[in-house]
């Protein structure tokens, strides 16, 4: 027999947890002297103990565990709590993988702060276009919050588009206004959170008015004239709507490569050279997807901020 303090050795865990498992009857020991009260223990229950760390690393309670070991679990309901501590996990690795895509943003943008050149940003106008969009709520204004909304937004787009029969004439387009104000009809100016961090995500594909009468759709956007905000969308029945985008009287514009997880270097960058040349911000930034192949390190989308003088 093996006093606690070999056994723990040999199972790798401490004394105090394995007097924790002998009170909550997970792993009583083989004998308990009982003048001295000293545990000990035998080499086959090893066994038990290697089964019970093994199902605590899978994310199991000391409960839950006790049950699986006195066989109150059935097969398919072990199955079905591994498959879901599975989907937990994947979850968080998914969860991780964002957070460190985040680290390493923030440090691109520490490590290349004012590196930006002049000749990278093109102030200019941008047209008017016609989209078909779908819109949803991100959390914040920040890529982890936009990312996991736009990008579904964008699949079932592309797919009900074809479903509809109509074909994109230009590339993607993405735009984001202030959530409303509970109770109004109106938005808050683009910028004015008062304390809300909550926007709405436009995700829009750029579509022709002879693509949509092609297809039988019946829809227009209508014009929201030179401020820069966008028309009401008109409702296609087909689960998607249409709308008229003005165009920017005045835009800084730079070039991003690469996924828009990384987006953040490029338009802090942005917002230097934009205080640096003599101008403010007027709103949220728009994003032009001019190339989205399969994989995204080779993305390249171009950053529309509208801009005033300041």
């Amino acid at each position: 027999m093996f006093s606690i303090g070999d056994f723990a050795q040999y199972g790798r865990v401490s004394a105090r947890m394995l007097r924790h498992y002998d009170a909550i009857g997970l792993l009583r020991p083989a004998r308990t002297d009982p003048a001295s009260g000293y545990r000990f223990y035998e080499a086959a229950q090893l066994a038990r103990l290697n089964r019970i760390i093994a199902l605590k690393d899978l994310g199991f309670s000391l409960q839950q565990v006790g049950a699986i070991l006195a066989e109150e679990v059935s097969v398919p309901e072990l199955r079905g709590m591994l498959r879901l501590r599975q989907a937990e996990l994947e979850a968080a690795l998914t969860a991780a993988g964002a957070r460190l895509a985040q680290v390493e943003a923030r440090l691109r943008t520490i490590e290349s702060e004012g590196r930006m050149s002049a000749d990278d940003v093109v102030v200019k106008r941008t047209g008017t276009v016609l989209l078909a969009e779908l819109s949803g709520i991100a959390a914040s204004y920040g890529p982890e919050d936009i990312g996991p909304v736009i990008t579904p937004l964008y699949a079932e787009l592309c797919r009900l588009l074809e479903t509809a029969g109509v074909t994109p004439a230009g590339t993607g387009l993405a735009y984001y206004e202030d959530v409303p104000e509970p109770g109004e009809g109106s938005e808050r100016p683009a910028g004015g959170n008062d304390g809300k961090d909550a926007i709405v995500v436009h995700a829009g594909m750029v579509i022709t008015e002879e693509a949509l009468a092609k297809a039988g759709v019946t829809a227009g956007g209508t014009s929201g004239g030179t401020s820069g905000r966008p028309g009401a969308p008109s409702a296609t029945g087909l689960g998607f709507d249409v709308v008229t985008l003005p165009g920017l009287d005045s835009a800084a514009t730079v070039v991003h490569r690469g996924p828009m997880s990384r987006i953040l270097p490029t338009a802090q960058n942005l917002a230097h050279w934009i205080d640096d040349n003599g101008y403010r911000s007027a709103g949220y930034a728009r994003e032009l997807y001019l190339e989205c192949p399969p994989d995204p390190e080779k993305w390249v989308t171009e950053i529309q901020e509208p801009v005033v003088r300041a």
